[in-house]
């Protein structure tokens, strides 16, 4: 079984981005989830690693829609870290 790999546009918001050192980048992946993308990204050095280290702390949206670790990846386009919103 050939895994598939595919370019993903990852962004990053607020406190993820000032850790990780770049409002985004193009990811190529094999990652099936949201899940394995994590992994992958956070065994890619150790600001990623800082950044994605507590994933309570963090919401994701895929293609612009809020998802959650075991979303699935398929023809994504985008996923996007940020930190949760607060109301005020």
């Amino acid at each position: 079984m050939t895994m598939q790999v595919a370019a993903i546009d990852v962004l990053y918001f607020a406190w993820l981005r000032e850790r990780i050192g770049v409002p985004r980048e193009r990811v190529e992946t094999s990652a099936a989830t949201v899940r394995d993308l994590v992994a992958e990204l956070a065994g890619r050095d150790d600001w990623h690693a800082a950044a994605l280290s507590d994933m309570d702390a963090v919401r994701v949206a895929v293609d612009q829609r809020l998802a959650d670790m075991d979303a699935p990846l398929a023809g994504a386009r985008e996923v996007a870290f940020f930190p949760p919103m607060t109301g005020g």
